[in-house]
């Protein structure tokens, strides 16, 4: 009987590829060329004696053994990381890397800076950062696809195993001079009849939203569905009299620069939780322990904010942690 090799770095190579849908894919994120890749590929299938993916015209997909073996190893990576992690911390220094899972609001500069802590005490830990929405990041790591993640939550967390960062609330943002938006706080009720730019459906802020205004008896106007963050922002920038609901994180460089106004959007207050959350299954590696406790000091140390507190007189809006 032919002897089974078994490489852990040949299932991630399949975790990469089942996870991307193509070997193109998998080769560019690897430098190298597709027909490498569905080598190695094909070695495997080989191995495991039968066909892991099907070809598609766009791609491949699991096939039913594929999505059992897919089933099967995730949890011998996680072991076999977690027992390399645990001998490469006996040799006295911490090393490996960590995938953690952003949304795009969060992203700068809390992760600048995480980074270069980890630079300048850990050098060996190397992060790998992945953007997505809420839902993604969710589905990523209950896949273990990523190793914790920061994400928005419209309820305060209780699970040990999600950690409260910050707490945001939401802001009705214009053009600067609108004079709508120049007080400090605005009902939600003056929100009816406005032109706004909203999340595309489904998405739960937007679900959020539009259920909070049919409470008030009125429907919001979406005059642009757009996801993402930089699309809204640059749209209102540069039209008079289109507005848009967005927290204090995401628009922090543009109201210090002055091409953005906001006002803190009451009665509700549409509160949102920035919260780390770490694997519901498995134990943190020591480099994701390191990286975990990095993020909840750094965000502690900024006054439970995503960005270093500004100067007196010059304070970005926030709803900071009770």
């Amino acid at each position: 009987m032919e002897r089974l090799i078994v490489n852990p770095n040949d299932f991630r190579l399949f975790l990469e590829v089942a996870e991307l849908g193509s070997f193109t894919k998998a080769a560019v994120r690897h430098q190298t060329v597709q027909s490498h890749i569905s080598r190695q590929v094909s070695a495997l299938e080989a191995q495991c004696g039968g066909a892991l993916f099907r070809r598609t015209g766009r791609g491949v997909v699991l096939t039913d053994l594929g999505r059992h073996v897919e089933a099967r190893i995730r949890a011998w990576i996680r072991d076999t990381d977690q027992l390399l992690a645990d001998i490469r911390l006996d040799a006295g220094e911490p090393m490996g890397e960590v995938k953690l899972g952003i949304l795009p609001a969060t992203a700068h500069p809390l992760m600048t800076h995480l980074y270069l802590r980890l630079q300048a005490e850990y050098p060996k830990i190397k992060l790998n950062i992945r953007e997505g929405q809420g839902g993604e990041l969710d589905a990523l790591l209950d896949t273990g696809s990523v190793d914790m993640a920061v994400l928005f939550r419209y309820q305060k967390p209780h699970s040990p195993d999600e950690k409260l960062l910050a707490t945001a609330g939401t802001y009705l943002v214009s053009r600067p001079g609108d004079p709508l938006t120049k007080s400090e706080t605005i009902d939600f009720t003056r929100l009816e009849g406005l032109r706004l730019v909203l999340p595309r459906r489904p998405a739960h802020w937007r679900a959020v939203l539009d259920e909070t205004a049919r409470s008030k008896g009125f429907l919001l106007q979406a005059e642009v569905e757009a996801d993402s963050l930089r699309v809204q922002k640059e749209l209102v920038a540069h039209t008079a009299h289109l507005y848009s609901l967005l927290g204090p994180f995401s628009i922090a460089d543009e109201l210090r620069e002055g091409r953005l106004q906001a006002s803190r959007v009451v009665n509700p207050e549409l509160r949102r939780y920035v919260t780390l959350a770490l694997p519901r299954q498995g134990q943190l590696t020591p480099a994701s322990k390191i990286v975990s406790r990095l993020i909840r000091e750094t965000v502690e140390g900024w006054g439970h904010q995503l960005s270093e507190p500004e100067p007196p007189g010059r304070a970005i809006p926030t709803v900071r942690v009770p």
